[in-house]
């Protein structure tokens, strides 16, 4: 009989769905105790118009507010300071943020900080912990980082190491999401795909377990196989209102924990381990790494162990549609990672990391691994486990 180990699931984010949506968020706002809010936005809320719309509606609803903008990708510690200065400065009591994951990862830290009385960095460092943060609502303009309803914010170091770093904790929840699926029409073809490959990525990680339950890889497994459906869709037909909308609900739900209900709480996933040291060595696009990762990722599973060519088969089968081959399973494994990454490639996504970026060389291998997740014991743990010279031959692979 199956042990399921222990798990806990906090769904918390009041979630507002559809056409004209964004006009409820003075009501939530003041709902969740706002009275005075820092608006966080960037350059696109404001290029597409959604930023005028969203001060007209807070001026109405007789909301004070001041603003923090210049949010870019792979958010910068040195930028997110600022907020946190400026949050302290004009005395908020909520924050609002308005556009992608990284200005939702930037509002969450300034949430925290705004209310911590020593080093905020403390908190992404795991030298403190917190459960004292403004209240933080979100509208997001592109499905991709699932922030808006995660427990998750990921910061990169700009002032010492230069890696990502990311604090996870319940209290980084927002306590609601308003999702318009038309505020996404306007992302770029490029930004589409890489939002669907993050999207994917989130299900990806919680789908490699050492434990297995069979609702939680329903849930996976129906989730992927609609990114897969619906992400090339929305990168062809940018004003496709279902895809839109499928692939905006998909980015909440991989990314609000209900894919891995039923799991432990043990080494899981890898593949953005070895991503985030892409992205923030190279300031690359964090979805367009992914797809570079996942397919060889799967390769280098199904050949790790038994257990493993048995995941990834099943994730063959499942979401990609393989044919079964009991007497085969590599070969249905391998077809799998196959035809990931010829759905990847489908939407204009890089399959490796000079496509990625032209300037990363082999000469860049040893600065990558030596920023990789180690422990002390030298290991990089996940559903596998990796050495120092696995994570390079890995780069290798990908190149």
């Amino acid at each position: 009989m199956k042990d399921f180990g222990t798990y806990n699931l906090y769904l918390y984010t009041e979630v507002e769905f559809g056409k004209d949506s964004h006009e409820q968020v003075g009501k939530l706002i003041k709902k969740h105790g706002g009275s005075k809010v820092l608006f966080v936005y960037d350059s696109v809320a404001k290029m597409i118009g959604i930023y005028d719309e969203i001060v007209n509606l807070l001026r109405a609803a007789e909301i004070e507010f001041v603003e923090f903008t210049g949010i870019k990708a792979n958010p910068s510690r040195k930028h997110t300071a600022l907020g946190i200065q400026l949050a302290k400065q004009e005395k908020v009591d909520f924050v609002l943020a308005v556009g992608g994951g990284s200005t939702i990862d930037t509002s969450k830290a300034i949430s925290f900080g705004a209310l911590y009385e020593g080093d905020w960095w403390d908190l992404y460092t795991k030298k403190a912990v917190s459960n004292k943060r403004l209240p933080v609502g979100t509208i997001p303009t592109i499905a991709a980082s699932g922030s808006e309803m995660s427990q998750a914010s990921v910061i990169v170091d700009d002032v010492d190491t230069g890696k990502k770093v990311s604090l996870h904790s319940d209290y980084a929840r927002p306590v609601f999401v308003i999702m318009n699926p038309e505020f996404t029409y306007t992302v770029p073809k490029f930004q589409t795909a890489a939002g669907a490959a993050d999207i994917f990525a989130h299900t990806f990680e919680r789908y490699f377990y050492h434990d297995s339950c069979m609702l939680a890889d329903g849930f996976a497994e129906g989730l992927l196989k609609t990114v897969v459906k619906y992400g090339p869709i929305a990168v062809n037909h940018p004003d496709n209102y279902e895809a839109r909308a499928e692939l905006l609900l998909c980015a909440s739900f991989s990314h609000n924990n209900i894919t891995n209900v039923g799991h432990s709480k043990g080494p899981r996933g890898g593949a953005h381990g070895v991503e985030a040291i892409l992205s923030a060595a190279f300031d690359t696009a964090h979805g367009a790494g992914l797809a570079v990762v996942m397919p060889e990722w799967m390769r280098f599973a199904a050949d790790y162990s038994e257990e493993g060519l048995r995941r990834v088969a099943k994730m063959a089968i499942q979401v990609f549609g393989v044919s079964p081959d009991l007497e085969d399973l590599k070969s249905v494994a391998y077809e799998g990672a196959k035809r990931c990454r010829e759905w990847l490639n489908s939407m204009g996504l890089p399959a490796t990391l000079t496509q990625l970026n032209p300037n990363i060389t082999e000469k860049d291998i040893p600065m990558m691994v030596e920023k990789g997740r180690f422990g002390a014991d030298g290991l990089y743990r996940s559903y596998v486990t990796m050495t120092r010279e696995d994570l390079a031959a890995f780069y290798k692979r990908i190149l």
